[in-house]
């Protein structure tokens, strides 16, 4: 996927400027170390302001914690979904390592519309990795999960630079789904 973040206003490009501009690969556990700068920035603003057309404006900014690793402040924000959205990214932030939690939360986002999209992505970063058995088509939150937590106990292998790589591309396309109206 092309991520630009200027496509979601100048606020959020800011604030993704922070770390990577909506590149960070992050860790497939969640070390929690957020820096004061990112909160004290995501604190200020608010999710109606940021993403005023979106379905569910607490989704996108549920997305933006996490980006940076705080979780707790993105777990609030989505403790009780409003829409599939939001359900989704409830499962990603439960996904650090809650396996059984993420999946009851892939469950209640039911088929998302970013599965194809996320397939093809993902497909293409599995190329780049020969010796990694897995097919991510068509696209199965569940068999993601397991991944991830196969590649957690294997740190710097390639199954693991593959899951990190594919949870980015997930988090932009999902990100640009729940901040965009639909």
């Amino acid at each position: 996927m092309d991520f630009h973040v200027t496509a979601y206003g100048p606020e959020v490009a800011r604030i993704l400027a922070l770390d990577g501009g909506g590149q960070r690969i992050a860790p497939l556990v969640c070390d929690r170390r957020t820096p004061p700068a990112v909160r004290q920035a995501l604190a200020s603003v608010s999710a109606r302001d940021l993403f005023p057309e979106a379905a569910e404006p607490a989704a996108p900014m549920a997305g933006l914690w996490p980006y940076f690793s705080a979780f707790d402040e993105a777990h609030a924000l989505v403790d009780e979904p409003l829409t599939a959205d939001g359900a989704y990214w409830h499962a990603i932030i439960h996904r650090q390592p809650d396996d059984a939690n993420a999946e009851y939360w892939f469950r209640e986002a039911g088929e998302h519309p970013i599965f194809g999209p996320l397939a093809d992505d993902a497909e293409d970063i599995l190329l780049r990795y020969a010796d990694v058995a897995w097919s991510a088509r068509p696209w199965d939150p569940f068999a993601f999960v397991e991944f991830c937590a196969h590649a957690r106990l294997h740190p710097e292998s390639a199954a693991e630079r593959a899951a990190r790589e594919i949870q980015r591309v997930e988090w932009q396309i999902l990100f640009d789904h729940s901040a965009r109206p639909h």
